[in-house]
């Protein structure tokens, strides 16, 4: 497959994954504010609302979850932890603005598991 098309399959399957886990996110209550959300620091893939806080999600696909998961690197999480600092800035609690780090994995068949709080103790 040329590379080309390989990088639009790639972009379409990521948005498909960005998707079923937005929907699941909803299921719980959570609305999304924003779907990848680019700034100076990174692009963020989903911001949801956790009542007066935010949830910042990381959307990895992958044959299964622990591939996934897996695929989210110490500096992707810091990457992604400035990019979050640089959204709240612009929120009215600013810095004060509850804030969680998850990750979202999608296997194969388009299963989702959600570690919530995946960058606990990455500074």
């Amino acid at each position: 497959m040329p590379r080309q098309r390989r990088g639009a399959t790639n972009y379409l399957a990521g948005a498909a994954a960005e998707e079923i886990v937005a929907r699941r996110y909803g299921l719980a209550g959570h609305a999304v504010v924003a779907q990848r959300w680019r700034g100076r620091s990174g692009e963020i893939d989903l911001i949801l609302q956790d009542g007066a806080g935010l949830i910042f999600v990381e959307v990895k696909k992958s044959k299964s979850f622990e591939a996934a998961i897996a695929r989210v690197t110490q500096r992707q999480a810091r990457r992604i932890m400035r990019a979050a600092t640089e959204y709240v800035a612009g929120q009215p609690r600013g810095q004060l603005t509850d804030m969680r780090f998850d990750i979202a994995a999608v296997d194969g068949q388009g299963g989702v598991q959600i570690v919530e709080n995946a960058f606990w103790g990455i500074d």
